[in-house]
């Protein structure tokens, strides 16, 4: 593993110490920037991408430990080794319980200094090592970025794909959870079995056993075959489960077991079949906010959410738009036959300060039809313009998310009327008060806020 590969980041309010390391360092060939607090450390982090933190334990402002919080709440396979004097070792041993790479005790040895150095930067040094020797590793060639954010993703995806941990990824709608959990599959020992996707706001209640156990000729009306069900079709392999959230009480239970004991039994069967599958699950919606309001089984929260992946939004990672629209005109039919070569500077202004809503979807969607009108080699303002226009003039909300927005005007309207008293605009909705309270939990909303606000205007159902 050659040093010259890897960027070490020192941050240490001793400018003296600071020196020394970055020395030590630099002349065995390692890439090293310091700074001289936690807090220039974390603007530093994203320009710099390093392979490795080094930090002081004791400094003016943040403190190392507040800067390895921040770290690992960022980028958690990120590995930091913490520098302490003799008096504070407890402090640092106690570091390394909560995720610290390791620790040195000041004066610290050189070969010491670089034993630790190597031994953390094996923990990452194969995706680094592949990311820099080559163009697009194979696992992740479906990923189109060069944001940062995106990267440290990939650095715990490629870290977690090599284990069975059952993986949670969260992210917005159109972020690329199914992209993600693709990759992360094929960078796993599963690769040569199969990657089974499924929505689980695409089935209806009543197949759910069916569609994910299977089912044996004649066990129900329509029954005329054998169906081996999504478990069996993915032994082997992975069954990525997207929208887990949408996915019925009544069956939560069953998947649960399934997970467990790793045996299905289809239905109508009189026997349970062994399956062995690793589970990626994915939702735009908030898994810990339905878990709590009793809409989502704890014990399968857990079972589920193993590991979790956060997806950043297109708009957190906007140096990917000019990759991603050119990406995306290389893959049109339409384009290649039309000679479109590519944006206008102008229209790139307009991609790149566009809010994206809809994320890499909505993207996709704009360079597709703005490919479909241009009648030009470089795509005009004018057209990303109009195609954003239409999108949103044309853009209906999602059944649940309308739904969810009606409950909570509506709940908002009842405690105008009623001041803020719970018992009368629990009457009023025909609700107990056990469930009216549950749902004003779920939509965020305090009674005591509504309380000597005046009576408003009757509402209009």
């Amino acid at each position: 593993m050659s040093a010259c590969r890897y960027r070490v980041l020192v941050v240490d309010d001793d400018p003296a110490l600071l020196r020394l390391l970055s020395m030590r360092l630099s002349a065995v060939g390692y890439e090293v920037a310091a700074v001289e607090s936690g807090e220039k450390a974390l603007a530093q982090i994203p320009i710099f991408q390093p392979h490795l933190v080094i930090t002081d334990l004791r400094m003016d402002g943040m403190d190392g430990m507040a800067l390895f919080d921040q770290i690992y709440r960022r980028s958690p396979a990120l590995p930091v080794i913490i520098l302490t004097a003799h008096g504070s070792i407890p402090e640092a041993v106690d570091a390394t319980s909560r995720g610290v790479f390791g620790y040195l005790t000041k004066p610290f040895d050189s070969k010491e200094l670089l034993e630790q150095v190597t031994r953390a930067l094996r923990v990452t040094g194969e995706q680094h090592e592949r990311r820099e020797d080559e163009q697009v590793a194979e696992w992740r060639q479906e990923i189109v970025t060069r944001s940062p954010l995106m990267e440290d993703l990939l650095g715990q995806a490629r870290l977690v794909a090599a284990s069975e941990a059952s993986i949670f990824i969260h992210g917005q709608s159109g972020t690329g959870k199914e992209v993600l959990a693709r990759a992360i599959h094929h960078a796993s020992p599963r690769a040569g079995g199969d990657f089974v996707a499924v929505n689980c706001s695409a089935i209806p209640e009543t197949l759910f056993e069916s569609e994910f156990f299977g089912h044996v000729k004649g066990s129900f009306t329509g029954a005329t075959r054998d169906h081996k069900g999504l478990f069996q079709a993915a032994n082997g392999g992975t069954l990525f489960l997207d929208e887990i959230g949408d996915m019925p009480m009544t069956f939560q239970v069953k998947l649960l077991r399934a997970i467990q004991e790793r045996m299905v039994r289809p239905v109508g069967a009189t026997r349970a079949i062994p399956v062995d599958v690793r589970i990626i699950s994915a939702t735009h919606r908030d898994l810990e906010e339905l878990r709590n309001s009793g809409r989502f089984r704890e014990d399968l929260y857990y079972r589920l959410n193993v590991v979790a992946l956060d997806i950043p939004a297109l708009a957190e990672r906007r140096e990917d738009i000019p990759l991603l629209a050119n990406y995306f005109l290389t893959t049109l039919e339409d384009a290649a036959k039309k000679g479109v070569k590519g944006f206008s500077a102008d229209a790139m202004e307009v991609l790149l300060s566009a809010p994206w809503p809809g994320n890499v979807r909505q993207l996709f969607n704009i360079v597709e039809q703005s490919v479909a009108f241009t009648t030009t080699s470089l795509i005009p303002a004018s057209l990303v313009q109009r195609a954003l226009r239409d999108e949103v003039d044309a853009e209906m909300p999602a059944f649940a998310d309308a739904r969810s927005r009606f409950e909570r005007e509506y709940l908002t309207q009842l405690l105008q009327i009623t001041n803020g008293n719970v018992s009368q605009a629990a009457r009023i909705a025909k609700r107990n008060r056990t469930e009216f309270y549950k749902l004003l939990h779920k939509h965020h909303l305090n009674p005591s806020q509504f309380k000597g606000a005046g009576p408003v205007q009757r509402m209009s159902l």
